[in-house]
């Protein structure tokens, strides 16, 4: 699904990324830049640097959050859309998270703060794993976000540790592609302080970390949509539906004449 819409899916995750990796970069450069200047012995300790850093962090931040819907939402929507055989386009992708942005913002908001709220690893992920399919569920079932926790809920229900698994392996696969691709950028990065400044390249690095992030994160948002259609197949029989559905329809009725012949 990735490759067929490689340049739908890379496109809207590097899309809704490059404010933030703008902002990281400059927060990498403004963060560098300061300390190289308070630590440098022939000046006096100067820590006036950490009030811009502070309000770039900030601002990198809300930034950050204002995004999370188009980030997570944006490839969510397409992939519902593809599995579902219907066409996949880039203002069609923003319309439907547009219509649900408050409901996705509300989602990850909630999981953020029980992430750091919940002194108990085990029971948040508990939890998220059983809201995993969440979005999906919003975007094909066209539900609010209340039923559609409930309905995750109740689709991961008995099944929880299996799901636990193809998540964890998902994560697997999805750091070690995040991992070669910072690899294979870290050497770039390591030729291009030969010729130009190390302060750019510090403000390179922060930005193609997000950008980074935006080509993998795909490949993790295409999982959950699969999963939501294992789930179903394996709870409600949905292979079957879709089967039922591709039938041809039945034969028109015979005329009066031959009715009475048969």
């Amino acid at each position: 699904m990735y490759r067929r819409h490689f340049f739908l899916f890379a496109g809207l995750s590097v899309l809704v990324s490059i404010p933030s990796a703008a902002l990281s970069g400059y927060f990498s450069y403004a963060l560098f830049n300061g300390l190289l200047q308070s630590t440098n012995p022939s000046q006096p300790p100067n820590l006036s640097f950490l009030g811009p850093t502070l309000v770039a962090a900030a601002i990198v931040l809300v930034v950050s959050i204002v995004l999370i819907p188009f980030f997570y939402g944006s490839v969510t929507f397409a992939a519902c859309e593809s599995a579902l055989g219907r066409p996949v386009t880039a203002a069609g992708v923003l319309r439907g998270v547009l219509r649900r942005y408050f409901q996705l913002l509300g989602y990850w908001l909630l999981i953020g703060v029980m992430a750091i709220a919940f002194c108990l690893l085990p029971l948040w992920i508990w939890i998220w794993v059983s809201w995993v399919v969440v979005m999906p569920v919003m975007f094909i079932e066209n539900v609010s976000l209340g039923a559609a926790m409930s309905r995750s809920w109740r689709l991961v229900g008995g099944r929880w540790w299996r799901t636990f698994l193809i998540v964890f392996l998902i994560f697997i696969v999805f750091y070690a592609v995040r991992l070669a691709l910072s690899a294979f950028i870290a050497l770039g990065q390591t030729l291009l302080q030969l010729v130009i400044s190390p302060l750019v390249v510090v403000w390179i690095s922060g930005a193609t970390g997000v950008v980074v992030d935006s080509l993998v994160n795909p490949v993790f948002q295409i999982a959950i949509v699969l999963i939501y259609f294992d789930l179903r197949v394996r709870r409600e029989g949905l292979d079957l539906f879709q089967l039922a559905q591709g039938l041809p329809p039945p034969p028109p009725p015979p005329p009066p004449a031959l009715a009475s012949l048969l």
